[in-house]
């Protein structure tokens, strides 16, 4: 496993961390689960991610199980706050309130005093973002976070954020967005912001839900239990990608990868870490060999002539920033 600075602070993450949005707590059974996690720990992964609302709790509470035990200086223990986690009109949003309460329950559902990373999962227009910044000072005051991230903030969002934290005393020092080689949006405003302020990139779904794969074909049915069919949550995030035209230029991105040793999702994942913004890709995994053969993707280099090939192949396929005028050669 390699490790990147997160950022421009001193800590560093594993290239390849673990997530458990979709799966601990709602899609797989908790063996299964901590088979998962166990995987990711013996492949030198570090770096783990969870949410408060992911599975009603449930998710948090998972992984504090499968991390007991574990050296805790030796691990990243990153979580968010915004999505409501209660039936009150306090249970969610970014307000001062909220975040306190928050992050004691996190806290209490991983079984640690403390977590690496706490994350404002979305932005919140209904709080002032000096209430926001001002309870996520407080919070690193107490020692019950070390750093502060963002999660799908824009770019101005972002400036905005790092001026307060700043001001207040604090690093924000992450951003954590949908990045794949299908959905490019972050690079045309968010990561030259970010690279400019200092704050790193872990972003989520690296192979496109599964698309990048290339387990679904165009013209065939989903496979029985794949996140496509998942109607927990799952099937909703990959439709925009379950088109003839997407799966069929997948399919073509076979003989590159082959051609460099790796597998689709392995060279899906190695793809966005040859963005330098990029500190991190959160791999998901409902079964111990996802993550082992996920990580391989850790170290790769990929050629400038083959990432060129990549973008010729997927062409019209991908969703970019409009206003993205950077040449693929350059990318941010």
């Amino acid at each position: 496993m390699n490790f990147r600075h997160l950022g421009s602070s001193g800590l560093m993450v594993s290239e390849i961390s673990y997530g458990n949005w979709l799966t601990h707590g709602s899609q797989v059974e908790e063996a299964a689960a901590l088979g998962c996690v166990r995987a990711a720990l013996d492949e030198g992964i570090t770096t783990f991610d969870t949410a408060d609302v992911y599975a009603g709790t449930r998710a948090e509470e998972v992984l504090g199980r499968a991390l007991q035990g574990q050296r805790r200086e030796g691990l990243e223990i990153f979580t968010k706050v915004y999505w409501p986690t209660g039936p009150g009109p306090n249970d969610r949003g970014l307000s001062r309130k909220h975040i306190l309460e928050s992050i004691n329950g996190s806290l209490r559902r991983l079984k640690t005093d403390y977590v690496d990373l706490y994350q404002a999962h979305r932005y919140d227009s209904e709080t002032p973002l000096e209430e926001t910044m001002q309870a996520f000072a407080h919070v690193v005051r107490q020692g019950k976070a070390l750093y502060i991230g963002v999660s799908e903030w824009t770019a101005d969002q972002i400036r905005a954020g790092v001026v307060l934290a700043r001001q207040l005393g604090f690093q924000l020092i992450s951003n954590q967005p949908q990045y794949s080689m299908l959905w490019r949006i972050i690079e045309g405003k968010v990561i030259p912001t970010s690279r400019e302020l200092g704050v790193g990139q872990i972003v989520w779904s690296p192979i496109a839900q599964g698309v990048l794969t290339g387990k679904y074909r165009p013209g065939e049915k989903p496979p029985p239990g794949s996140r496509a069919t998942d109607e927990k949550g799952g099937s909703r995030f990959i439709q925009r990608f379950m088109t003839d035209d997407v799966l069929t230029r997948v399919q073509q991105l076979r003989p590159v990868a082959e051609e460099v040793k790796l597998s689709l999702a392995q060279l899906a994942v190695a793809w966005v870490l040859q963005n330098p913004n990029v500190a991190s890709a959160i791999i998901g995994a409902s079964r111990p060999e996802q993550v082992k053969e996920n990580v391989k993707a850790a170290g790769v280099k990929l050629s400038p002539e083959l990432m060129r090939r990549i973008d010729e192949i997927l062409g019209p396929a991908v969703e970019s920033d409009p206003c993205l005028t950077v040449s693929p050669d350059k990318r941010p």
